[in-house]
């Protein structure tokens, strides 16, 4: 009875790994890029596309103080 053990442990074992490996790599929830997959409609979803922004963020206050570096030329050529 002990041999038909030994023989049959190492397949038990073998089975049990590959259980435990197939229910870990299935049905596992994946957040990407604020989704979360798998998901019934992450093929029918639709893209939300947010086009680029100015890469310089200050350009409202570049150009005030532009204008206003030439108001301050114009007032003091004009004495």
């Amino acid at each position: 009875m002990t041999a038909s053990f030994n023989r049959r442990g190492p397949r038990f074992l073998l089975f049990g790994v590959l259980m435990l490996a197939g229910i870990g790599l299935t049905g596992c929830q994946v957040e990407t890029g604020g989704q979360t997959l798998p998901s019934p409609y992450y093929m029918s979803d639709d893209v939300q596309y947010f086009p680029p922004g100015s890469e310089f963020k200050l350009a409202n206050e570049a150009a005030a103080m532009k204008a206003y570096s030439q108001e301050q030329e114009q007032q003091a050529f004009r004495r």
